[in-house]
C-alpha cells in the first residue's frame, strides 16, 4: 500500500465540485431535524447546526459514476444526478452501521448517533435513502428509470450484505468465501452499481455497461481488502480507529478469517480466542497479532487485493474508454488498491 504521502486523484476534487452543490441542494429539502441530522454527518456542520468544514468521505462513488460516463463518450454532467444519489445511498449504509455497530467516531468525528440519539440516526438514515431514490428518479435525462432501477438493486444488495454481516458476529465458524460474499454485497455491489449507473446514464451499450460493473466490482473488492487491513494494521491517525479495531472488537474481517481457516496451530489459537468474552486489553491485542503473523496473513491480504487490481484492469480494456478517463480510472484504482501498503 502506498504511503501517507502519495497525492490524491484529482478525479475525486472534480467530482466533489460537480457533486455537493446537488447534495446540499437535495439535503436542503429534508425536514429541519433530518436536514440538521443529514449535515452533520455530511461535515458540513457541527453539533450545534453552525457551519463546520470537515471531510466529507472521498468521494469515490460518484468520482467512478462520472468517469464511467466520460468513459463511455458521455459529459460529467450526464451523470451528475446519479452520482450524487449514489454518495446518499453511501451515506444512508455508514448512518445505520454506525448505529448497529456502535461505532463511535466517523470521519474523525463522534458519529451522527452518538449525538443526536440512536432514533434520530435512523430516521435519517431512512431519510436519505428516500431522498437519493427520489434524486434520480427526478433527473430530466432519458435514461433515469435503468439508472434508478440498478440503484434499487445495489442499495437491496447492501442491505442484504449488512444483513449477513450482522448474522456472523461471533460466529467462528464462518468461510473464506461466506465472508467474500458478504463483503461483496455490502462493499463491492455499490462500487459496481456506481460504474453501472454512470454508463446508463450516458446511454451506454449493455456490454460497456456489464464491462465497468464488472470493473467496479473488481474496485470494490480491493476496497474492503485494503479496508480490512487498515481494521488491523493501520495507524490511528489515518482511520480515525484505534489501532487493531477489528481484534478489539473480536470482529472477524478477512485477516482473521483466513487465519481461522487456515489449519494452523496459531490460526486454531486465533479462532479460540475470538470465542471469548472477556475485555481486550493491549496485552491481548499483541497476542493476536503474533497469530495473524505466524500464520502469515498479510501478504495473502495484498496478493487478494492486487488480483482484484488485475482484475479491474482487465474488465477496463473491454471497454475501450479514450486515454484521458482511462489514465484517471487506473489512477483511481491505485488510490483505491495503495491507500496504506
Amino acid at each position: 500500500m502506498r504511503g501517507a504521502g502519495a497525492g490524491v486523484p484529482k478525479s475525486l476534487d472534480r467530482a466533489r465540485a460537480l457533486v455537493e452543490p446537488v447534495l446540499r441542494a437535495a439535503a436542503a429539502t429534508l425536514s429541519p431535524g433530518l436536514r440538521r441530522i443529514a449535515e452533520y454527518h455530511f461535515g458540513w456542520r457541527d453539533e450545534s447546526g453552525q457551519p463546520f468544514a470537515a471531510s466529507g468521505g472521498k468521494m469515490l462513488r460518484p468520482t467512478l459514476a462520472i468517469l464511467a460516463a466520460e468513459a463511455v463518450g458521455g459529459p460529467a454532467e450526464c451523470a451528475v444526478a446519479g452520482a450524487a444519489a449514489l454518495q446518499i445511498v453511501h451515506d444512508f449504509t455508514l448512518l445505520h452501521d454506525d448505529v448497529m455497530d456502535e461505532d463511535a467516531t466517523r470521519r474523525h468525528r463522534p458519529t451522527a448517533w452518538t449525538v443526536f440519539g440512536v432514533g434520530n440516526a435512523i430516521c435519517a438514515g431512512d431519510a436519505l435513502v428516500l431522498l437519493a431514490h427520489r434524486l434520480l428518479l427526478e433527473d430530466p435525462g432519458p435514461h433515469r428509470v435503468a439508472a434508478l432501477r440498478c440503484l434499487l438493486e445495489a442499495t437491496e444488495t447492501v442491505i442484504a450484505g449488512q444483513t449477513l454481516d450482522l448474522a456472523y458476529e461471533g460466529d467462528t465458524s464462518i468461510s473464506v468465501d461466506d465472508y467474500l460474499r458478504m463483503a461483496g454485497q455490502k462493499t463491492s455491489a455499490l462500487l459496481g452499481g456506481s460504474a453501472a449507473i454512470g454508463a446508463i446514464l450516458a446511454g451506454a451499450d449493455a456490454g460497456r455497461i456489464a464491462a465497468l460493473r464488472d470493473f467496479g466490482v473488481s474496485l470494490g473488492n480491493a476496497f474492503q481488502g485494503v479496508d480490512d487491513w487498515l481494521g488491523i494494521w493501520g495507524a490511528s491517525e489515518r482511520t480515525g480507529k484505534p489501532v487493531a479495531s477489528d481484534l478489539r472488537r473480536r470482529k472477524a474481517s478477512l485477516p482473521i478469517v483466513l487465519a481461522m481457516r487456515s489449519g494452523t496451530d496459531a490460526g486454531d489459537d486465533l479462532a479460540a480466542w475470538m470465542r471469548r468474552t472477556e475485555p481486550v486489553d493491549d496485552r491481548a491485542v499483541a497476542r493476536a497479532m503474533e497469530w495473524l503473523a505466524a500464520v502469515g496473513v498479510e501478504p495473502q491480504l495484498r496478493a487478494r487485493v492486487q488480483r482484484e487490481l488485475d482484475h479491474a484492469r482487465e474488465a477496463l480494456a473491454c471497454v475501450d474508454p479514450p486515454a484521458g478517463v482511462r489514465a484517471e480510472l487506473l489512477e483511481l484504482a491505485r488510490f483505491v488498491g495503495e491507500r496504506e501498503f
